[in-house]
């Protein structure tokens, strides 16, 4: 998360890693994440992604692939606290006969990391909101649920205006200043007046009131620059560039398709790689290689030699698999784990769990809800067997007992 951080506040600064060769110029400035309007701009408190969902898979015993990085609007928190809710409710024995860490203090935790970055020029008790683009979005569900558990006002664009640089709520008492807007509107959305003319989702002039420092929104404008495939390609180099550091999780092989060798690699062996759109996300605009048709491989190779730069590719990994109740009973399927992580002035907290995301048919290898998928619940274990192996104390052991139902759409 220090990396992440940094690496943004770079690109929009000194492009310091650009100018060293560590990333190559074209990868940011062309990339459709990327906001000129945040260049020579630090926003308060000098943190971008107060909020990332890491994508971590495991391949073997002990190999753990960072899969990739969510840094602009990362969802499914509330699917972990409903999916821990439902477990402790369905088998209270288990969690009486295991010291699992909590999940539920996660809402509190998220308050606590947007009041600690609150502009300075807020008051000690700042207000906050969290933006939604209102109850038609398919994540709706999550921005009324984590409002409420945080106590914190769910607003959508028309609720918030801009006076003389400083954003204010309409309350039934007359305006009241916001200092902090969680918001989980896109940056293309945010501002009319600075972005897409057209959007009715944002509120006009926001950018001025956010480049005045008098307002937070988390996560910062064009984070999305990290979220870029071909970008989390460098992430080791990048690590190790502001760090001084080598990661302790590795990335996924990867080969970058605007490479002229490694698409000619990529376009040979399409039948063994998994090949993503580098600006993809929910599963969509990617290729599964072993589990697609002739045709289909073909059709993904006219998209790859017509713009090699969108795309790269990963090896198909044998990710873990998790018992599932199935209609035929129990039967394994591959997960992948999203730990949350919170950053603010004040440090970085990594929430003790995570979602758990279930490719629920049989052999596929896609986790995302938008294609079908499930969740499980996930548990950090303390036990005196993991204390005394490690020589270290308590031990974070991740288990992944029982389904729920989770998040589908």
């Amino acid at each position: 998360m220090t990396a992440l951080n940094r690496f943004i506040a770079d690109v929009y600064g000194p492009q310091e890693c650009l100018k060293a060769g560590i990333v190559p110029r074209d990868l940011v400035f062309q990339n459709p994440a990327f906001e000129p309007e945040m260049s020579r701009f630090e926003p308060p408190g000098g943190v971008y992604v107060h909020i990332a969902g890491v994508d971590i898979v495991r391949v073997g015993p002990d190999q753990f692939y960072v899969l990739e990085d969510n840094a602009r609007t990362p969802s499914g928190a509330s699917y972990m606290l409903e999916n821990r809710e439902a477990m402790i409710r369905l088998f209270p024995d288990l969690f009486r006969a295991h010291r699992v860490a909590p999940v539920e203090n996660y809402p509190d935790l998220l308050l606590k990391t947007l009041r600690d970055s609150a502009p300075k020029s807020a008051s000690r008790d700042p207000t906050i909101v969290l933006l939604t683009p209102g109850p038609y979005n398919s994540a709706y569900y999550e921005h009324s649920f984590l409002a409420d558990k945080m106590g914190v006002e769910l607003v959508e664009g028309r609720d918030l205006l801009v006076r003389d640089a400083i954003v204010y709520m309409r309350t039934t008492r007359g305006l009241q200043r916001v200092d902090v807007i969680y918001r989980r509107v896109d940056d293309a959305f945010l501002d009319p007046l600075s972005f897409n003319p057209h959007s009715v989702l944002g509120v006009p002039g926001l950018l001025a009131a956010y480049k005045a420092g008098n307002v937070t929104l988390a996560n910062a404008v064009g984070t999305g620059i990290s979220d870029d495939k071909a970008i989390y390609s460098y992430m080791p180099e990048i690590v190790r560039f502001f760090c001084g550091e080598a990661p302790i999780l590795d990335n996924v092989p990867t080969w970058r398709c605007r490479d002229p060798d490694s698409l000619k690699y990529v376009l040979s062996r399409l039948d063994e790689l998994v090949v993503k759109a580098v600006d993809g996300s929910g599963g969509y605009g990617m290729l599964v290689g072993p589990h697609a048709t002739v045709a289909e491989r073909e059709a993904f190779a006219v998209k790859l030699k017509a713009k090699p730069e969108g795309f790269i590719a990963q090896p198909t990994l044998a990710l873990s698999t998790v018992p599932c109740f199935v209609a035929n009973g129990i039967a394994p399927r591959h997960v992948d784990l999203r730990p949350y992580v919170l950053s603010s002035p004040k440090g970085v907290t990594c929430v003790p769990g995570g979602l758990t995301r279930v490719a629920l048919k049989a052999g596929s290898l896609v986790v995302n809800s938008s294609q079908g998928g499930g969740t499980k619940d996930t548990w950090v274990v303390d036990t005196p067997a993991a204390s005394m192996s490690t020589g270290r104390g308590a031990s974070g052991v991740a288990q992944h007992a029982g389904e729920t139902t989770g998040e589908r759409g």
